[in-house]
């Protein structure tokens, strides 16, 4: 397991603070770019829950935030993030939609939203190692 998985994986565990997907997103890569973990924690406070509004999955979210941290931003990039995305989750990038077909299958909100976040560190981590901006 990735040292960005492990991360994101003790931020949406932590018993004590509720990190939302964009948060444990972007918190897993913040640090090697000289952002605060905190700085990354109030930068995404209103991206969960498609940003409050059932909108774009705030996991999806924040995994385009760690790529403008980094430094990437060309349209062929950012597409093929979108596009893995919708491949996994029949088209759909709304965090309503994805909710929705989620309790539809009577599976557990917090689990599927977690899925969402290592996915997207998995996505993110994957694209950032293809650029050659991590190792």
């Amino acid at each position: 397991m990735s040292k960005y998985l492990e991360r994101s994986k003790a931020l949406r565990n932590d018993p004590n603070v509720h990190y939302n997907c964009a948060q444990a997103v972007l918190m897993a890569f913040c640090e090697e770019k000289g952002l605060s973990s905190q700085m990354a924690a109030d930068l995404t406070a209103n991206f969960g829950s498609g940003m409050r509004i059932g909108g774009v999955c705030g996991a999806m979210s924040g995994g385009l935030l760690v790529l403008g941290l980094y430094g990437i931003s060309d349209t062929g990039t950012v597409m093929s993030y979108w596009k893995q995305f919708q491949q996994s989750h029949d088209g759909m990038t709304q965090c309503r939609d994805l909710l929705r077909v989620n309790a539809e299958k009577g599976a557990p909100k917090k689990q599927h939203c977690d899925n969402m976040v290592y996915e997207a560190v998995r996505l993110t981590e994957n694209l950032l190692r293809d650029a050659g901006k991590i190792a």
